[in-house]
């Protein structure tokens, strides 16, 4: 992909670095992310958009000894590239100290690139995208029970990703990524129900059939048909590969260098503590081939690699840049993220709860009553106490067998009792950034009825 530039984008950043320490900076970085975007959007058996967009996004970083500025820029022309240098520097004698502010060291930036298969060689056409918006909506459609529909769409992108820092780094990838899905409706009047499906790969060959996707969206609306009410009592609740996810998400905020800094997270004592079960692992692969969000370095140059963050149920690491690292007197764990507009932070790349060895069936065999969790709404998460509240959708679990739907409840309890009380099943599937398998947590309250 092509850059409205005049040179390639490493002659342009080692070139402004240079400009910037002409001008008077001690260190500077740069960033060049260009990205292409397709998509449509199919609903009722008609075609309603078809979009494409490209971009090219510029980031300086400047340091002029503990001061830090950010430029960023649309504009790649050498003559609006060549303002750059000294109005960041001009910016950064301004601003104020910054103690942890600086560049990764040398000793930790990566010299070895692996092969990740991230960037796929072919671009969808327009007429192939439109097939599979089509197809999902179509297979949908086709379930008994359905009865409208939102829509379904397909979408295709590609990002590169240049990075140059003054201490002799100089790195690029590019990645693409194919997604399809839809959203329907059962029912009728005040008795409808909704449910989607969704899939992305970064190859084409890797992602599932847009027919597949529709009838499962189908199907998932059509069990959501007159659902119940339950009274509020506390139950197991086993959470659903789709929502189970987002129980990691909020466990990476809690180990982020920087709330653990600030002194902000439930989990700010817990290093080298036991925080789930025992046999629990908990998984940062940033290598995985065609991985979601597999990359070859970080956010600031600095070399990454595999890391178990939760082995047999023990926390081994916090999630570091180089500023959180300083903060905490310890060493970049090469987990720092970033845009071409604001300083790096913490993030995580392919994260995942390593697969149990029950069948999900197994996992809920000996439930009496309990609640099989499909949706999640609303953000009743505390990062600082760990509570958590959720409004919830699912199915009722009555002698070890999902029955009928439910709906309209609250589930709640702490997430570091969830995560000491919670037991994966085997099904772990690498759909998404950040994966888990089908996990059951015991003793949540349940606030129906």
């Amino acid at each position: 992909m092509k850059t409205n530039t005049k040179q390639d984008p490493r002659a342009t950043l080692e070139e402004l670095i240079r400009a910037a320490r002409r001008a008077g900076a001690d260190a500077a970085d740069a960033l060049v992310v260009e990205s292409v975007s397709s998509s449509v959007s199919y609903r009722m058996g008609e075609l309603e958009d078809v979009e494409r967009a490209e971009s090219a996004d510029l980031g300086l970083r400047v340091f002029v000894g503990q001061r830090v500025a950010f430029v960023s820029s649309t504009d790649l022309t050498p003559a609006a590239l060549a303002e750059l240098p000294e109005r960041a520097v001009a910016m950064a004698r301004l601003a104020p100290e910054d103690r942890f502010a600086g560049l990764a060291p040398a000793s930790l930036l990566a010299k070895d690139f692996p092969a990740l298969d991230l960037d796929d060689a072919q671009e969808p056409p327009a007429e192939l995208l439109i097939a599979r918006a089509k197809a999902a909506e179509s297979s949908a459609m086709a379930v008994k029970g359905v009865t409208n529909s939102e829509g379904g769409g397909a979408s295709y992108g590609r990002s590169a990703v240049t990075l140059a820092t003054s201490e002799g780094f100089f790195g690029a990838y590019a990645g693409t990524s194919h997604s399809v899905g839809v959203s329907v409706l059962s029912g009728e009047g005040t008795g409808m129900e909704r449910d989607y499906d969704s899939a992305s790969a970064r190859h084409s060959s890797d992602l599932e059939t847009a027919e597949e996707i529709g009838r499962r969206a189908g199907e998932r609306a059509v069990a959501r048909l007159n659902p119940r009410r339950v009274k509020s009592q506390s139950v197991p609740v086993v959470f659903d590969p789709r929502v189970s996810a987002g129980l990691l998400g909020h466990f990476a905020g809690a180990i982020s260098g920087a709330s653990i800094a600030r002194g902000v997270s439930f989990l700010k004592e817990f290093m080298g503590k036991p925080v789930f079960a025992p046999g629990v692992s908990i998984v940062d692969d940033p290598h995985r081939v065609r991985g979601q969000r597999s990359k070859p370095f970080d956010g600031e140059g600095v070399r990454n690699q595999r890391r178990a963050i939760i082995e047999d149920g023990v926390l081994t690491t916090w999630l570091l840049d180089c500023a959180s690292a300083k903060q905490l007197g310890l060493t970049s764990t090469g987990h720092a993220a970033r845009g071409t507009g604001g300083p790096p932070s913490p993030s995580t790349t392919n994260f995942y709860m390593e697969a149990g060895t029950l069948s999900p069936e197994e996992l809920i065999a000996d439930i009496k009553d309990g609640f099989y969790l499909t949706e999640l709404m609303g953000m009743g998460v505390s990062g600082v106490t760990g509570d958590y509240s959720r409004g919830a959708g699912g199915f009722w679990i009555e002698n070890g067998k999902i029955t009928y739907p439910v709906s309209e409840v609250t589930v709640a309890s702490n997430l570091k009792e969830m995560f000491r009380n919670l037991t994966p099943a085997n099904d772990l599937v690498f759909r998404y950034g950040t994966n888990a398998p089908t996990l059951r947590v015991e003793g949540m309250q349940i606030a129906g009825a």
